[in-house]
């Protein structure tokens, strides 16, 4: 999934003769913290809801003030990936995407790009989720794959963190059964330690929370 397919259908970028009130106002209503400031096709840069509220007369013009704006962005052909990774790096509740003619395409707030991350690791598809502890000599995602897959499982998605200085890995594996039981008592035949399964849409909710957090922390490091 590339940025250009996540651009939001509800963020209007403000223009430089807009007031500082309609921005805030706007900010308020999208659940955003900055917004593009744009002229015609050109990007000036994000604006944010801080620097608005230190101006002495709301409703003058945001062009009338040097306000500081942050030429963060994206290109419209980069990977969701890129996109998580310039949102969290730079602190953003939404990502401007611009085309290489260096022209605003649109936006995506970060709740959309919490929702593509969902739709792109396979969150909504139904099954459970297991957590196993391996070390990173021993990690093959391919082995693992093929014990869960003579359970009649298949591996949906995964993902991979690990503390710092640490040689162990947290493998969180999203397959496609709710029933784990199989799958757990092969994994621990071959010896792999499981720390977590997770067999109900409210308890698992809570982990992918936590990893997507995980995530954008790693990101910002």
């Amino acid at each position: 999934m590339r940025a250009k397919d996540m651009l939001s259908k509800m963020v209007m970028p403000l223009k430089p003769t807009d007031p500082g009130s309609l921005a805030l106002n706007w900010m308020e209503d999208m659940g955003v913290t900055h917004l593009p400031l744009v002229e015609g096709t050109h990007f000036h840069g994000l604006i944010r809801n801080a620097d608005i509220y230190d101006l002495e007369d709301l409703d003058e013009s945001i062009g009338k003030h040097k306000l500081p704006l942050h030429r963060a962005f994206v290109y419209h052909d980069v990977h969701l990936y890129e996109v998580l990774r310039q949102a969290a790096a730079e602190h953003l509740s939404l990502v401007a995407v611009l085309d290489h003619h260096d022209h605003y395409a649109g936006a995506i707030t970060t709740q959309e790009l919490t929702q593509a991350i969902a739709g792109f690791t396979s969150i909504m598809q139904p099954g459970g989720i297991i957590v196993l502890e391996v070390n990173e000599q021993q990690y093959a995602l391919s082995e693992i794959a093929r014990i869960i897959e003579s359970n009649d499982a298949k591996v949906l998605s995964s993902s991979v963190t690990s503390a710092p200085d640490s040689t162990q890995l947290e493998v969180t594996l999203k397959l496609n059964v709710m029933d784990l039981s199989s799958v757990i008592q092969t994994l621990n035949r071959y010896d792999y330690i499981v720390k977590a399964s997770f067999a109900e849409e409210s308890q698992y909710d809570s982990l992918l929370s936590e990893r997507y957090e995980a995530l954008m922390k790693f990101l910002d490091t």
